[in-house]
């Protein structure tokens, strides 16, 4: 890996998938400046057309390019467009392809090698600066340090340093938290439930829509955070929906975290949901049980919609014939599988009844319809959200209407897109920006159930 001084002033070579990725990255290197190569125009302007995201990316990344260079007289461009209104910020640059090529053993025709000869090109030009080339391809950063060329990752959109640092949404506090805040603790009975006024410097920690609990494991109270003012805390004891006596169409939470699942789930204070945790563990289970309760038994909701990230797992089977609703009926495999395990046990008449009103209430769409869209009264469940941007993530949490609760599910460490982390990801994204956020409520479970060889493959495998 190629050194790189942290004391000299430095210029950023920008590769097209940055751009795709964050169209305003160009101002966020602060008082560096920043290089546009040229084959990284040609690639903008050839994706820009379509109505797919990196298109709609494309047409803002020259938006704001073109928004830059209108703030300037056409013939100082040379000398670079100012980036902010300070004398310090940086500049912005474009490059000419150089007459070298990228490199022994790089086919010149290949934009990525021609990006790396640019980029080899303004290092020759700025001898006296360090230029590094930006990209969120892995494979092109192989590459470069493999030339002795300096290449960074985009950084601006990790939302934290290391993904154990994300909410969990679970703060145990032990069983003796309660003798050591006797005093400063107020109880109150309302809707059938207790509540709890808390004071003290821990609290000052808490965040709302946190499960609080003595312990995990045989933990006698469970409640929900629901809002945190400084050093005072209300919480909300969580219902047990262990029993089948308070089953949820038919399903038991099996741990404290399922459970606390569940009440979120339900509470028509919360608006925002999000479910984390391993293959098995039973997001979307519970996510479609609570959706089918509050459809049918509560009439909250007039419908289920589901959607997701039409990424393949292994090689792609291409355009499907049918409707929307049938072009999406492969990618709901296991939505469908898990309709028919709440469904399994009926098989009267009244069963099949149900499952004919669950083809009209329970409907299966693609993200790529969802912009422009206002969603009411409805249940909104976004599977495998860990393969969305934060920009894709915002724009379906911003499609909720009236009366509308949307739940995220999704398992960081199975990112299928190619140029998301676990720490980039849209649902590490919204879980850590909302957390603060009375109406929002996060958990992530560890238990899988969905059978013995499912945790040992989880384990071993």
């Amino acid at each position: 890996m190629v050194r790189i001084d942290k004391k000299a002033r430095r210029a950023y070579v920008l590769d097209t998938n940055v751009l795709i990725h964050d169209p305003a990255c160009l101002y966020k290197f602060m008082e560096h400046d920043v290089i546009i190569p040229m084959t990284v125009l040609e690639e903008l302007d050839r994706l820009k057309r379509g109505n797919h995201d990196a298109a709609r990316s494309a047409r803002q990344a020259s938006r704001n390019l073109g928004a830059l260079l209108d703030q300037v007289d056409m013939t100082a461009v040379s000398a670079g467009v100012p980036l902010g209104r300070t004398e310090d910020a940086g500049r912005l640059h474009f490059l000419m392809s150089g007459d070298s090529g990228p490199g022994q053993g790089l086919d010149a025709g290949v934009p990525d090698n021609r990006i790396i000869a640019e980029t080899a090109v303004a290092r020759q030009q700025r001898a006296d600066e360090t230029v590094i080339l930006v990209s969120k391809d892995v494979n092109l950063r192989v590459k470069c340090a493999a030339l002795g060329i300096p290449v960074e990752d985009y950084r601006n959109d990790r939302v934290l340093d290391d993904i154990e640092a994300m909410s969990s949404g679970v703060r145990e506090i032990g069983s003796g938290f309660w003798e050591r805040m006797d005093a400063d603790i107020e109880s109150w009975q309302q809707g059938g439930r207790s509540h709890y006024r808390v004071r003290g410097d821990p609290v000052a920690e808490w965040y709302p829509g946190e499960l609080v609990c003595e312990h995990e494991r045989g933990g006698a109270f469970e409640a929900l955070v629901r809002s945190v003012d400084g050093g005072t805390a209300v919480l909300d004891v969580c219902r047990d929906y262990r029993t089948d006596r308070h089953a949820v169409w038919g399903a038991n939470a099996h741990s404290t975290r399922q459970n606390f699942a569940f009440n979120i789930l339900l509470d028509a204070q919360i608006d925002l949901v999000t479910l984390a945790g391993r293959a098995g563990t039973g997001k979307t289970y519970l996510a479609l049980a609570a959706g089918l309760h509050q459809v049918y038994e509560e009439r909250r909701f007039e419908r289920i919609i589901v959607t997701r990230e039409t990424i393949p797992m292994g090689e792609d089977i291409g355009f499907l014939p049918g409707t929307e609703e049938e072009k999406m009926a492969p990618w709901m495999g296991g939505i469908q599988d898990n309709l028919d395990a709440l469904l399994r046990a009926d098989d009267s008449w009244a069963g099949a009844a149900t499952r004919d009103m669950l083809a009209g209430r329970v409907l299966f769409r693609s993200l790529g319809f969802m912009r422009g869209r206002t969603f009411n009264d409805t249940f909104l469940v976004v599977d495998e959200a860990q393969n969305l941007s934060p920009k894709q993530i915002k724009n379906l949490v911003t499609r909720a209407g009236r009366n509308t609760k949307i739940v995220c599910l999704g398992n960081v460490n199975q990112i299928d897109s190619p140029y998301l982390t676990e720490i980039t990801s849209g649902l590490t994204y919204l879980v850590q920006n909302f957390r603060s956020w009375e109406h929002a409520a996060h958990v992530t479970l560890l238990e899988v159930e969905r059978s013995r060889l499912a945790v040992a493959a989880e384990t071993l495998l």
